[in-house]
């Protein structure tokens, strides 16, 4: 499918025009692409270019992944992108920016890890028994999801980063009920092995508090697998990768598959078999977004694809409440619909797969079911983590709404839910109104009222 040997090349906004599939797109389609730029993060590899099916664009699933969709902003907002220039555009831009809720589920104070009294950077501790650790050199990505809820990482204005091991080190010394420590950004695999390595290794030496588990959060086995085959430190990193279990440490690679596309070339299931002869454990998880994998079809073969090659299904999330959520979003209910219509066709090493998930600011939030409770139909919620851990496991109910697409559309069955403030307190994000196509120029388009799904 290709040769990958170019595997390596990116492609961004400056260089659009050099990207050899746009060679036939019109101007107005490409003036498009670089306005949506502007907004959302945009940066493609040649290996994902060869996966995209360009006969069928752009409703092809991976084209969709990583290319910007005109649809993802209001008529009107693209119109002045289109007519500014200079620090004009730069203050528009961050107004969008600030609109798209860019920090959900308290990413920036309620998640903040603190150590004597100040807030430690490049460290969040959400849940009692994992941290997080935003590495400084690992805050990129070799290509860029369109509905990553972390792209503030790559185009915002406060930015989660560390480039100092030594205070997490210390945290986790004061912390000894943390046993799991999640390496994440971005996408830490970006970092050469030597850089990787000036991050990992003083945490393997100095095994901090109560620390077992090491995870690296991680596209890039879908993205650009021959990070792991062919790189020229890529037998330098399986070394570094061999060396967490060889210092008494699990490790599990939470990589991010989409699409089983993303597991159908030789060198992809390489990079697989490469990464588990190291000892790691892979676990995949993704969201389900409208466009690209709303098909329980989909998500049946992609998990048995991954149970085929060792890969352990671990969640499917509900896509987060930020960036262009309008565009992806599903019912709650559809949602739960795909997951339990996958999750029957596949065997029992398939149901490993939790979800679907709402990662909402109280904790990871399972959709259970849509039961009827006395004369109500209710959604069964639960957590599977939450800040609290005496909520873990505690069965709630939400009225039943077929439009509901996150958390904050529910109301409680009758008390107020047991977690959370009033609902009057919390923050509404709206959506945008209008909708564009390819083929519409943002100064000349008809626009049409986006259907309330």
């Amino acid at each position: 499918m290709g040769d990958w040997a170019n595997s390596r090349r990116t492609y961004g906004r400056g260089t659009i025009d050099r990207i050899p599939q746009l060679r036939s797109w019109s101007e107005e389609q490409r003036r498009t692409l670089q306005l949506l730029t502007h907004v959302f993060p945009f940066r493609v590899n040649a290996y994902q270019l060869e996966l995209i099916d360009w006969s069928k664009v752009p409703d092809d699933p991976i084209f969709r992944l990583v290319f910007p969709q005109p649809e993802m902003l209001d008529s009107a907002t693209l119109e002045r992108l289109d007519i500014l220039t200079g620090d004009a555009l730069r203050a528009e831009v961050q107004k969008i920016h600030h609109s798209l809720n860019p920090h959900p589920a308290g990413q920036l104070d309620l998640n903040a890890a603190v150590l004597d009294d100040a807030p430690l950077p490049g460290i969040q501790h959400k849940y009692r028994q994992t941290v997080l650790f935003f590495p400084k050199r690992g805050q990129t990505c070799p290509a860029y999801c369109t509905y990553c809820f972390r792209w503030p990482q790559f185009v915002g204005d406060e930015r989660i980063v560390s480039s100092d091991i030594g205070p997490l080190i210390r945290y986790l010394n004061n912390h000894p009920s943390v046993t799991d420590l999640l390496i994440t950004g971005g996408d830490p695999m970006v970092m050469r092995a030597p850089v990787l390595s000036r991050y990992l290794q003083p945490i393997l030496d100095a095994r901090p508090g109560g620390l077992t588990t090491i995870r690296i959060g991680t596209k890039i086995p879908a993205s650009r697998p021959h990070r792991f085959v062919t790189d020229d430190d890529a037998d330098e990193l399986m070394r570094l990768l061999e060396s967490v279990a060889d210092h008494g440490f699990h490790l599990a690679v939470m990589a991010h598959y989409t699409h089983p596309r993303e597991l159908s070339t030789p060198v992809a299931e390489e990079a697989v078999r490469r990464i588990r002869d190291t000892g790691a454990v892979v676990r995949s998880q993704s969201p389900v977004a409208r466009h690209i994998n709303d098909d329980p079809q989909v998500w049946a073969n992609m998990w048995r694809r991954q149970v085929q090659l060792g890969i352990v299904p671990y969640y499917m999330f509900v896509i987060r409440n930020t960036g262009a959520r309008g565009y992806f979003e599903l019912p709650l209910a559809e949602t739960h619909r795909i997951f339990t219509e996958a999750y029957r066709q596949v065997s029992g090493l398939g149901r490993t797969v939790r979800g679907p998930v709402m990662s909402t600011s109280p904790g990871k939030m399972l959709i259970q079911g849509m039961p009827t409770v006395g004369q109500h139909r209710v959604f069964s919620l639960s957590f599977l983590q939450a800040r609290d851990p005496s909520w873990v496991g505690r069965t709630f109910f939400a009225r039943y709404d077929p439009h509901a697409t996150w958390f904050d559309d529910l109301e409680p069955l009758d008390a107020p839910f047991f977690f959370l403030r009033p609902r009057t307190e919390r923050p509404h994000h709206p959506r945008p109104p209008r909708r564009l196509a390819w083929t519409d120029r943002p100064s000349r388009v008809s626009t049409v009222e986006e259907p309330h799904t």
